[in-house]
């Protein structure tokens, strides 16, 4: 995998926000906020890494959620979050019938989250669209796309017809469109609760 400056830099800042909460972990084990940046920066550290490892990352971000759910039953970030994770792990998972329970875990924390902070459009949006993630991950898997999809190695698909290829390559884009919004959003909401405070001005 091939890195741009840019995913150079969120891995890097993704690890030391990693290593930074693991510390004050030590130190405070019951602060849900801190659980809830740590799962953060190992879900965008999870789409650096091979499937494998990627799964693994994604299984200590769940459980880093959950942990933070017990102390804070109503955090409705962490609900979010562990919406998020389980579509990922979702598509990770060549087998449907195996991937449909994280779709519908990752439904049910949506709508957790959304319960919790009801005029909230982000997590109304994530509802809405994890809803077509079982059919997009069935049409993409039939196809033979998903090691494309996952940035693994060439479809094998035999089907030579143009339409077909078109209409998995539309289905292709919408899943890496949907799983980078995810991230994005993720990681979004994870830097936004870490930017420091502003120095006061010099005198």
């Amino acid at each position: 995998m091939q890195f741009s400056q840019d995913d150079f830099d969120r891995l890097m800042l993704s690890d030391h926000s990693r290593k930074t909460c693991e510390a004050h972990y030590a130190k405070n084990p019951l602060d849900a906020e801190n659980l809830v940046k740590w799962a953060s920066a190992l879900f965008e550290l999870s789409q650096f890494q091979s499937v494998a490892d990627a799964r693994s990352m994604l299984d200590d971000c769940i459980s880093k959620l959950e942990e933070a759910l017990v102390i804070e039953p109503t955090k409705h970030e962490a609900l979010w979050h562990l919406g998020n994770a389980h579509t990922s792990h979702g598509f990770m998972n060549p087998d449907f019938d195996e991937a449909k329970p994280y779709f519908d875990k990752a439904s049910q924390y949506f709508q957790r989250a959304a319960s919790r902070e009801p005029g909230n459009e982000l997590y109304l949006k994530s509802l809405e669209v994890t809803i077509k993630a079982p059919e997009l991950h069935m049409e993409i898997h039939k196809q033979g796309m998903a090691q494309q999809a996952l940035g693994g190695g060439p479809a094998t698909s035999s089907s030579g017809k143009s339409s077909k290829a078109k209409r998995s390559s539309d289905l292709i884009y919408d899943v890496a469109g949907w799983i980078i919004l995810a991230v994005g959003l993720f990681v979004w909401v994870g830097v936004k609760s870490n930017v420091p405070p502003p120095p006061p001005p010099s005198r």
